[in-house]
């Protein structure tokens, strides 16, 4: 095959913009006296996914802006104890700046954050600024009309954090101005979310000269009002904003968020569809989409990801030996492991239509593939006051029994190295002597239970009232032996020291079979992205941010394990039709065929790289610049529109079909000669990118 004509068919980094002809640790913007302050609530302080957004960008920034980039943040002493290395900054101006504040009665930790690319980082601690409250809000009611309730805890810290940046922000501007002579710093500071997003407010009204950038990752409206079970994306230009912030006491935070994307030289999403949203409710479409990404991490095996999925899988496989025991009737290597994970937003997370369609996907099994089962894990911390009595007892008498056969293995095999050492094959009476018999009769014996399989793994504090549960009782999943789908839903977050596991989210993420994710209210979805780097196809929808970006960048999504569900353009029955289809479909796939798409799954990890995503981020830092120095000038190429085309081999996924029904779909051949595989198409990519 030509350069040419593989080129074609794979996309390629050279792509896309190319930001590691940037990543030069910050030498071109020392010489431009460039300055890059990130500010956001989640600096070095874990309370969400903005936390990882952070975090997994902070290498490629560093390698980008070197120590002309800064976090800042609010200083919460139980993160910051182990997350940060506490030190002066590299640069006289920045300790000159920081400084300046202590001597106004500020308390400031600075240091080294302790992720990957060790970024600097400046923690303001809010109760030491507390006593200006007052006074912060009395500026911001004057310039902005902007009023706060002093019952708001939330929003008066957010008031004292960004009052305090600014004042950071115009010291530094001042300090490093006097520093070069005159030459003017040119400084951007991007904010995330409303609650970082006062500094920005704080920092125009001043007349501060610095560019800014504005990121809202969810909007705060469209977060209450798709809780609300509001018919959101149909309704969105037919809302009456302010009174629909008003009526959730949120409107004061409605306007810091508004107010902040209004003045913000440059406005961001995080995506096409919270673009949209913004549109309607904050009255501002976005200058540019900024798209999470990860920190990916490739193995020097091209295979090694297999290999880990096949470990994982061991693992959960003996969680479900445990669990099902005395209803243990199915066949492991048929069985597939689906998995829903994140916070506990039931309908938002798609929740409500994953568990309908998990009962047709039981239907259609029953129907026509017996011989399969589907075991589908629900990860959401809800409250509990214990372990599943009955879960325990299942781990307890499995390992009870595994423990009873090693030891009679042992002398199994010590009797026959022993009989056979005289020159003759053992009788099966020699082997099991009438002890060992018992022994296992025992253990036998054990196993039988007389109810069913739990559906959950603790005691949900009033089950009565709750979504899952009450969902699956009006469903009709309670684990029977006739059932093809099983349902283990697991409320709270995995660790490897969970003893029913023992496996944390992402071993256990590893070893499941698909991860579904229909989310109706999801601005990026990060879920999802981590299957995908992990090679672990995913079902994700067209409105959460994920799923969009996925659509734009791929010519045909399924072939490479991202499967997504239309919840925007159709009802919800053939919504929850369409992701039974995709689920069915799914399970008819060979063990060969799974392999094959796990493989062209992680080879779309390049695409949710820092190293590729981080550009959309430097552009909106551009942008900003040279609205406030318009003798800068940086043109940013982002490259040529490219997307992955379909593979060439046969397909692993089943073709669309009709939703309702489990119709024929066209199938993949099974058959180890075909002319062009997976391995083919590896081989390939090699020799192209070399």
């Amino acid at each position: 095959m030509s350069k040419e004509r593989a080129s074609r068919r794979f996309y390629r980094i050279e792509s896309t913009s190319n930001l590691i002809a940037h990543l030069d640790k910050g030498l071109t913007a020392e010489q431009e006296n460039r300055w890059c302050f990130e500010i956001a609530w989640e600096a070095a302080n874990k309370v969400g996914g903005i936390y990882t957004v952070i975090r997994s960008k902070a290498y490629v920034s560093v390698e980008e802006m070197g120590d002309q980039y800064c976090l800042i943040g609010p200083y919460k002493e139980h993160c910051a104890r182990t997350e940060v290395e506490e030190g002066p900054l590299a640069s006289e101006p920045l300790n000159r700046a920081v400084e300046e504040l202590k001597k106004r009665g500020y308390k400031i930790v600075t240091g080294r954050w302790l992720v990957d690319g060790n970024p600097q980082i400046i923690l303001i601690d809010i109760g030491s600024a507390a006593w200006k409250l007052d006074e912060f809000k009395q500026e911001l009611w004057e310039k902005t009309n902007i009023g706060v309730p002093h019952l708001d805890v939330e929003a008066n810290d957010s008031i004292i954090l960004g009052c305090v940046v600014a004042e950071f922000l115009g010291e530094f501007r001042n300090t490093s101005a006097e520093y070069t002579e005159g030459y003017t710093p040119r400084i951007v500071a991007h904010f995330h979310e409303w609650q970082a997003g006062v500094g920005l407010i704080m920092s125009r009204i001043r007349h501060i000269n610095i560019a800014t950038v504005f990121t809202t990752h969810a909007t705060l409206l469209g977060r209450y009002l798709c809780a609300g079970n509001t018919d959101f994306y149909n309704n969105l230009s037919k809302f009456s904003v302010d009174e629909e912030a008003g009526k959730r006491q949120i409107y004061h935070r409605y306007c810091m968020e508004r107010a902040a994307s209004h003045l913000a030289h440059t406005f961001t999403t995080v995506s096409e569809i919270t673009g949209y949203e913004s549109e309607h409710l904050l009255k501002k479409k976005p200058d540019v989409i900024t798209p999470n990404g990860l920190n990916v991490k490739k193995f020097a095996a091209l295979h090694e990801f297999q290999n880990l999925h096949a470990m994982a899988k061991d693992k959960i496989h003996e969680f479900v030996r445990g669990h099902f025991y005395g209803h243990f009737d199915f066949d492991l290597d048929k069985t597939l492991y689906f998995f829903i994970a994140g916070r506990y937003e039931f309908g938002n997370k798609g929740a409500d239509i994953f568990i309908e369609a998990l009962a047709r996907l039981n239907h259609y099994l029953k129907s026509t593939h017996p011989d399969v089962t589907v075991v589908a894990f629900l990860i959401f911390p809800a409250k509990t006051n214990n372990f599943n009595v009955e879960s325990l007892r299942g781990h307890a008498v499995t390992k009870s029994l595994r423990d009873t056969i090693n030891d009679i293995q042992n002398k199994i095999g010590k009797r026959m190295y022993e009989v056979c050492l005289s020159g003759r094959l053992p009788d099966s009476s020699e082997l099991l002597d009438k002890e060992e018999m018992v022994r296992l009769k025992r253990c036998i014996y054990s196993l039988q239970r007389d109810g069913l399989p739990p559906v959950t793994t603790h005691n949900i504090v009033d089950d009565w009232s709750d979504p899952v549960l009450n969902s699956v009782r009006r469903c009709n999943l309670f684990n029977t032996t006739h059932d093809r789908v099983k349902i283990v839903f697991h409320p709270e977050f995995l660790n490897s020291t969970n003893p029913l596991f023992g496996l944390d989210y992402e071993e256990f993420v590893r070893g499941c079979h698909l991860g579904v994710f229909p989310s109706y209210y999801e601005p990026w979805g990060y879920t999802p992205a981590e299957c995908t780097v992990m090679g672990i196809p995913s079902i994700t929808t067209n409105l959460s941010g994920f799923g969009c970006f996925m659509q734009e960048q791929i010519t045909d999504p399924m072939s490479y394990g991202i499967y997504i569900v239309d919840r925007r353009f159709i009802g919800l029955n053939d919504s929850v039709n369409q992701l039974a289809q995709y689920m069915y479909d799914f399970a008819r796939l060979s063990r060969r065929q799974r392999i094959i798409q796990r493989n062209r799954t992680e080879r779309l990890s390049d695409l949710l790289d820092w190293r590729n995503l981080g550009v959309y981020y430097r552009q909106a830092r551009m942008k900003a610049l040279h609205k406030v120095f318009p003798d800068y000038k940086e043109e940013m190429e982002l490259g040529m529109s490219f997307k992955y085309p379909r593979p060439i081999s046969e397909p692993p996924s089943p073709s669309s079909s009709k939703v309702t029904t489990p119709a024929a779909s066209v199938h993949g051949s099974d058959d180890e000669s075909d002319s062009v595989d997976s391995e083919a198409e590896l081989e390939e990519l090699r020799k192209l990118n070399k």
